[in-house]
């Protein structure tokens, strides 16, 4: 079982940025492709972005496309979401994912941390 710990939310004004990170532990994480997902409050969790074990293939939302970019340091056992030009609508509780493939991990169908929150103000 992957465990997996987020960090760097926090509160920012609209247009500015901030830099998750998720790390990993309990599995081999140049194995695992990784995801970030989003949950608003009142809403369902969506998918923002993943990436592949080897850092090759990237995937976003339609929401975040040419705002966000996902990448990872295996040596670091860590998987990164910079977040540029935010809005008020980014807003949520954002979660990493862990899984076997990028399939796996866009299904939400991985392993979950806890969340960081993510507060932009207008």
């Amino acid at each position: 079982q992957v465990q997996l710990v987020e960090s760097g939310g926090g509160l920012v004004q609209a247009g500015g940025s901030l830099r998750l990170s998720c790390t990993a532990s309990g599995r081999t994480f140049s194995s695992l492709a990784m995801g970030w997902f989003r949950q608003a409050p009142g809403e369902e969790r969506e998918f923002v972005a993943a990436i592949s074990w080897g850092g090759d293939r990237t995937y976003f939302a339609d929401s975040v496309k040419g705002r966000f970019t996902i990448s990872r340091d295996n040596a670091k056992n860590t998987v990164y979401l910079q977040m540029n030009s935010l809005k008020p609508d980014d807003t949520a509780l954002y979660y990493c994912t862990a899984g076997g493939s990028t399939v796996e991990v866009t299904a939400s169908r991985g392993s979950w941390g806890q969340g960081t929150q993510v507060t932009v103000s207008s």
